[in-house]
C-alpha cells in the first residue's frame, strides 16, 4: 500500500558520548554494514523518447521492479505497465509536454547528485540497524511525478519524489497553492529529505498507529515515539526539521510549553476521542488558532507535547530500549511514569 509521506557528516569511528537526543548515548555504529544508494529513476527517464517507449518499458519493469508498476498506475496514473499499448500512448503525451521538460529540468539542476542524502540516510540506517538488526533495509528510489507523492512505499522500496523537494523558492509551488499551501511547500527542501524519509519508515514499517488509538493522549505518545526514535536515528538534525517547524514556530512552543500543557488539561482534552475536536492539535496547519496572538502559535501542539512526554518517559527509565518502548500500547503508563508536568 503507498502512504504519502544537512548532509550529516560522520568518520569511520564514533567514539559514544552523550547526546542531546533524550539523553540517550550516542551509539558507535561503524561496525554496521549498511551502504544507501538512491537509485535514480528520474535521471533514467531522460533516456526516454517516442521510439524506445516499449523497450524501456519493458527493461523498468525488470529493474524497478514494484516500484515501476506502482510509479505508472499510482503516481503518473498511466495505467498497468503490463498495457504495453497504453502505457505508450500515455508516455508519448507525458515526454512531449513542456511541463514534463520544465520540472526535469530543475530536478537535474538541484540534484545532479545524491551524495549528500546518501551519507545522511546511511548514518540513519545504520542507527536505525543498531536497535532493530532484523530490520530490512529497502531499495530507495529517486523520481519526479508531477507533485503527485513525496516519499512513498511499496514493496521492498522507498521513494524520494523530488519534485518535492525543489526548494522553498521552486517556481513550481506558487502554482499549487490550492492543493500544497505554503506551511507545507516551505518544507520541501533538500534538507528535509533525510528526516522525511526517515520518519516515513519508522511510521510504515516499526510503528504503524494502533487503530485502537482513539483520545488525544494516546495520539499525542504514538507521535512522540515517532519523533524520540527520530531523535535517536538523526542525532544532529535539527528538532525543528524532524517536527516540520519553523525556528519561530519552534521558539514559540518552547516558551509556552507550560501553557499548553495547561490549556490541554483545563479543557479536558487528553481523553476526548472527538476526531474533528483533537485532529486541531494534531495535524498540519499554519498555526493553532486558539492559541497565542497575530496567528504566530505554532501548529500541532499536541505532536509536540507527546515529543516531550516521551523524552521524560525514557530519561527516567534508560533501561528501556526502543523495541520495548515502540511495544508499550500504554499511553497512560508512559505519561504516569514521565512525570511529564509542562516542562522540566
Amino acid at each position: 500500500m503507498l502512504e504519502i509521506r544537512t548532509p550529516l557528516i560522520y568518520g569511520f569511528f564514533l567514539i559514544i558520548v552523550l547526546a542531546s537526543c533524550g539523553g540517550r548515548e550516542r551509539i558507535d555504529v561503524s561496525h554496521i554494514d549498511v551502504v544507501v544508494h538512491i537509485e535514480r529513476f528520474d535521471k533514467a527517464l531522460d533516456s526516454l523518447h517516442r521510439d524506445n517507449i516499449l523497450q524501456k518499458n519493458r527493461e523498468w519493469l525488470n529493474r524497478y521492479d514494484y516500484f515501476y508498476a506502482d510509479y505508472m498506475q499510482h503516481m503518473l496514473e498511466a495505467g498497468n505497465p503490463l498495457d504495453s499499448l497504453r502505457i505508450a500512448a500515455v508516455l508519448k503525451q507525458v515526454i512531449e509536454t513542456d511541463d514534463f521538460k520544465a520540472l526535469k529540468s530543475s530536478v537535474y539542476t538541484t540534484y545532479p547528485d545524491m551524495v549528500a542524502q546518501e551519507v545522511g540516510l546511511t548514518d540513519a540506517f545504520k542507527r536505525l540497524k543498531y536497535y532493530f538488526p532484523e530490520m530490512t533495509v529497502p531499495r530507495f528510489i529517486a523520481f519526479f511525478s508531477g507533485f503527485a507523492m513525496q516519499v512513498p512505499v511499496g514493496q521492498g522500496y522507498i521513494g524520494i519524489g523530488l519534485d518535492m523537494f525543489l526548494g522553498e523558492d521552486s517556481e513550481f509551488y506558487p502554482a499549487l497553492r490550492e492543493s500544497i499551501p505554503h506551511y507545507l511547500s516551505r518544507r520541501f527542501t533538500p534538507e528535509n529529505i533525510v528526516p522525511r524519509v526517515v520518519e516515513t519508515y519508522i511510521r510504515q514499517e516499526l510503528l504503524p498507529q494502533n487503530d485502537l488509538d482513539v483520545n488525544l493522549l494516546q495520539h499525542m505518545v504514538y507521535q512522540g515515539k515517532i519523533l524520540y526514535m527520530m531523535d535517536q536515528v538523526l542525532p544532529d538534525v535539527a528538532d525543528s526539521l524532524k517536527i516540520g517547524y519553523t525556528g519561530q514556530q519552534q521558539e514559540w512552543a518552547a516558551n509556552y510549553e507550560r501553557d499548553i500543557w495547561a490549556w490541554f488539561l483545563q479543557e479536558e482534552l487528553l481523553y476526548d476521542a472527538n476526531y474533528y475536536r483533537i485532529q486541531k492539535y494534531l495535524g498540519e496547519a499554519p498555526f493553532t488558532p486558539e492559541l497565542g496572538e497575530g496567528n504566530e502559535s505554532a501548529p500541532k501542539l499536541g505532536v509536540f507535547i507527546g515529543w516531550k512526554i516521551v523524552r521524560n518517559y525514557m530519561d527516567r527509565h534508560p533501561e528501556v530500549s526502543l523495541p520495548a518502548l515502540l511495544a508499550n500500547k500504554d499511553a497512560q503508563q508512559i505519561l504516569d511514569e514521565s512525570r511529564y508536568r509542562g516542562g522540566r
